[in-house]
């Protein structure tokens, strides 16, 4: 099945998915890529993994040692919006990369606005979790992805 472009709406996404399998969250930077899952039946998100980026061929390496065992039926890129709601320059370098990811893969691609997940997370482990610096940077990619995630699984509970 072909999948001629990436979606930014739920329940278009929704639509193309199957009634079960996991979706993968990517939080992708100019350094990483913060990877968080679903659960087969789209109830629980869970941080995974952050890999470092280098190019596109070894991300997408990367990402396969990921997506194929764990039967990934869609991906869901956290898309990094100004607060305005404008489209800057890493918004572009993330259509670059879904574009890559959807030629590779050919799976289902949400692009979900992610203005709030790092900020939110980052805040959550500085009041909540009381976290270092060092410890907040380790964890903050693959954390913004199940964030991501959540949001996405929340509102697909909601179709």
């Amino acid at each position: 099945m072909s999948h001629p472009h990436a979606f930014h709406s739920l329940p278009d996404f929704f639509k193309v998915l199957p009634p079960k399998g996991r979706l993968m969250a990517l939080d992708v930077g100019t350094e990483t890529i913060g990877i968080a899952m679903s659960d087969a039946s789209r109830m629980v998100a869970t941080p995974d993994q952050t890999i470092a980026r280098r190019k596109w061929s070894d991300d997408a390496a990367a990402l396969a040692k990921i997506v194929e065992p764990h039967e990934i039926c869609g991906f869901i890129v956290g898309y990094p919006l100004n607060m305005d709601g404008s489209a800057g320059p890493r918004a572009q370098a993330t259509r670059a990369f879904t574009r890559n990811l959807r030629d590779r893969f050919n799976l289902p691609i949400l692009l979900w606005d992610e203005r709030l997940s790092t900020a939110a997370v980052t805040r959550m482990m500085i009041d909540e979790a009381d976290l270092s610096r060092k410890r907040r940077d380790a964890l903050v990619d693959k954390l913004a992805a199940s964030y991501i995630m959540q949001g996405v699984l929340d509102g697909l509970g909601r179709q």
